[in-house]
């Protein structure tokens, strides 16, 4: 590599941990800001979740804007054996999310590598770029 180039790429590793670090502290200031906002936001919801309950009201209204209580459901497991026999028993495998787990995929790859890929499955792979300080 010449000198040429050793100094460009070193003034572009400089610029970019700059740049990098600039990003760090705005947005650790701004995630501190956004945290106290969005505490009053939840206090603020649940005096209006008071009125809704206090009245029995699914929404009400007012010249600033509607309130609207809504139930939400989330399901979770605490037995991932037990509930993955489920989906396997009962052929439900709709009942989980349509993503490929990276890490799990990668390594079942690795064991299976003169099979080639799955039926269905892609890959997608690029270069990325990794900067880290100088050790000292």
């Amino acid at each position: 590599m010449s000198e040429t180039t050793e100094l460009n790429l070193d003034e572009l590793v400089k610029i970019y941990l700059t740049i990098r670090n600039e990003r760090e502290k705005l947005k650790s200031g701004w995630e501190v800001e956004d945290g106290e906002l969005e505490q009053e936001m939840k206090l603020l919801e649940q005096s209006m979740l008071t009125v809704c309950n206090d009245t029995n009201a699914s929404s009400i209204r007012t010249e600033s804007g509607t309130v609207i209580r809504s139930l939400k459901e989330r399901f979770t497991t605490n037995d991932w054996d037990n509930f993955k026999k489920f989906v396997l028993d009962n052929e439900a495998i709709d009942l989980l999310e349509r993503r490929i787990h990276q890490g799990n995929f990668k390594e079942f790859m690795a064991e299976h590598k003169d099979e080639g890929l799955p039926p269905g499955v892609n890959v997608m792979r690029e270069f990325t770029i990794v900067v880290r300080k100088p050790s000292n």
